[in-house]
């Protein structure tokens, strides 16, 4: 997949709003693959809803998302399913981890669907974002930062061509931030892969082709 287009797309919740200024809503936006993009927003202007909309986990919009051209309305449940285990990885603001389980096996569930990633390679993630004593913590013993580093490292199990990252590093400091920074970007150069970060203040210092105000 190469490109991601939003073509006059607004939440629901949002449409009888006339104020609305922004350079993804109500615009005609394309992602392109190998791209590295910043969406800044302001808190209740629709940075997450913008994410389940690409990510498909949401429907209440106007306008249409495009994927290569074609209309994501139009996609089958198999559709979506090979778009998120091939094409686009999600991390989420809520992480959406498993709390019973340890922080590999939340890593290993995602793994699991694709055989992506060896062993060894992620177990030197965990080791480089300084969480290697925690693999075989349960994940509800985690701190917020130590949580968001697992989901960081189970968003890049998995072949894509879009990592979506929604408020990545809002509970890490600055050495941890620029780790997985690193991290991230090296593995999206890897495969070739666009980036788009969100963020509402604090966010990855990375050499952006474009910033959207949202």
């Amino acid at each position: 997949m190469n490109s991601i287009s939003l073509n006059n797309t607004l939440p629901n919740v949002f449409l009888q709003r006339t104020d609305i200024q922004s350079d993804i809503w109500r615009q005609q936006v394309s992602l392109e693959k190998g791209q590295t993009y910043l969406v800044e927003a302001s808190s209740g202007t629709g940075k997450s809803s913008l994410c389940s909309f690409i990510i498909g986990y949401r429907k209440d919009y106007d306008g249409k998302i495009l994927f290569d051209g074609k209309d994501s309305r139009e996609f089958s449940t198999k559709d979506w399913t090979e778009l998120r285990q091939r094409h686009i990885s999600m991390l989420f603001q809520e992480l959406r981890l498993f709390p019973e389980l340890t922080a590999m096996e939340n890593v290993e569930i995602k793994n699991s669907l694709t055989g992506f990633k060896g062993r060894k390679e992620i177990e030197g993630w965990f080791e480089a974002l300084g969480i290697a004593d925690k693999m075989q913590s349960p994940v509800r013993l985690l701190s917020f930062g130590q949580q968001q580093r697992v989901a960081m490292i189970r968003a890049l199990v998995q072949p894509f061509d879009f990592l979506l990252a929604d408020e990545p590093i809002s509970h890490l400091d600055e050495t941890n931030s620029q780790v997985m920074a690193d991290i991230m970007m090296e593995e999206a150069h890897r495969q070739g892969a666009g980036i788009v970060i969100t963020s509402i203040g604090k966010h990855m210092d990375l050499p952006y082709d474009k910033i959207l105000k949202l």
